[in-house]
């Protein structure tokens, strides 16, 4: 089994287009407004930016959570939570093993709060 879709609220879809355009890369996949929805493919599954939906706390992998962050930042969006480490990986269980977990937490253009994740090789101090 995989997750197939998250919702995610949105008010705006213009305005959530534009935002998540630019934090995933790439265009929506699908819009149907009526009556208020916007697809985002996202790996094998796709957020949903729906007028209807409430908020979702959806967590997003992305390449290099700081690179990323100092980005969006760049860009005008408010960070939650700066990057920090929340885990490292002894095995493969739910990560990479021999990984640390990098996390980030921005606000969306709708009001939302995203998580940011990446995976780096442990650095010891």
């Amino acid at each position: 089994m995989e997750i197939l879709q998250v919702a995610q609220h949105a008010d705006d879809l213009d305005r959530a287009a534009t935002f998540y355009e630019n934090l995933l890369g790439e265009a929506p996949a699908a819009r149907f407004d009526p009556p208020g929805l916007l697809f985002f493919n996202i790996g094998i599954g796709r957020l949903l930016l729906d007028k209807a939906a409430p908020s979702a706390l959806v967590y997003i992998q992305v390449d290099d959570v700081a690179e990323t962050i100092e980005r969006l930042r760049g860009d005008g969006v408010r960070v939650v939570t700066e990057p920090h480490v929340i885990f490292t990986h002894p095995d493969d269980t739910i990560g990479p093993a021999g990984n640390d977990e990098w996390m980030a937490f921005i606000e969306d253009s709708e009001g939302n709060t995203v998580g940011l994740v990446s995976f780096e090789p442990r650095h010891d101090p």
